[in-house]
């Protein structure tokens, strides 16, 4: 059996106004949540903290400490059905409301069963995993400059100074319908799973994040140095992270 401690923290950063970034997590239903609004003004803010609350409310019947042994499909169809729902709010509240139209949300959730995670994603916020040593992102961005790279037009290394690496190509709330991309994964004890925004993967390499997590201090240090690194090299946009780290039930 495995039980799992969570950490998130957020920052504005040192260029913007306003933190357009929404974190949340359940520790007694180990559920962790991260979304990146985007629709300038208060709109971004709006869109982020609606997929967070109508997520979380939607999945809270399903989650509990103990699932039974078919509480991986169960909750795979439950996961994706809240954020369907989640995109149709926001959608809805953008095509009624002046002031919203435009918004969007990234989003990435993950479901940590006892010996497994289910990770949902929606645009360029990602998952990531840390275990003995190894960083493995778990998520695919959905992004214009990911199509790039695939495509081989930008290399991995010119990719953070593409012009349009901002770009995503799906996001909550910017059509009527929304693809989700699921996955699951399996844990072991001591892996430790960061959920993140762009303003720490644009300012950060992966070697730098797995410099950060490499510690084996509590969570709450390595996170607060993951935020510091970001707005230590440049903090152009809101750094939020949320990590989890799984250990062994004694």
């Amino acid at each position: 059996m495995l039980r799992y401690q969570f950490h998130s923290q957020t920052h504005v950063g040192r260029v913007r106004e306003n933190n357009e970034d929404a974190v949340a997590f359940d520790a007694v239903g180990q559920l962790a949540l991260l979304a990146d609004g985007m629709g300038g003004y208060s709109a971004g803010e709006v869109a982020a903290s609606m997929a967070i609350g109508l997520i979380q409310a939607d999945l809270s019947r399903h989650l509990s400490p103990v699932r039974p042994g078919n509480g991986s499909r169960e909750l795979r169809q439950a996961l994706t059905t809240a954020v369907h729902n989640a995109n149709a709010s926001i959608w809805s509240c953008a095509a009624s409301q002046p002031n919203c139209r435009g918004m969007g949300t990234t989003l990435v959730a993950a479901v940590f069963l006892d010996a497994s995670v289910l990770v949902a994603h929606v645009g360029d916020s990602r998952c990531y995993r840390w275990r003995a040593g190894e960083l493995v992102r778990l998520t695919r961005d959905h992004s214009v400059v990911q199509e790039q790279i695939d495509a081989g037009l930008v290399t991995l290394e010119e990719a953070p100074f593409a012009p349009n690496r901002n770009l995503v190509t799906r996001a909550l709330g910017v059509m009527d319908t929304v693809e989700v991309d699921l996955a699951e994964h399996p844990v072991g004890a001591d892996d430790v799973y960061l959920l993140c925004s762009d303003g720490l993967t644009d300012m950060l390499t992966d070697e730098a994040i797995a410099t950060a997590l490499a510690d084996l201090n509590p969570l709450a240090q390595r996170a607060q140095r993951l935020v510091d690194a970001a707005n230590a090299a440049g903090g152009r946009d809101n750094v939020s992270v949320l990590l989890v780290q799984a250990v062994a039930a004694t």
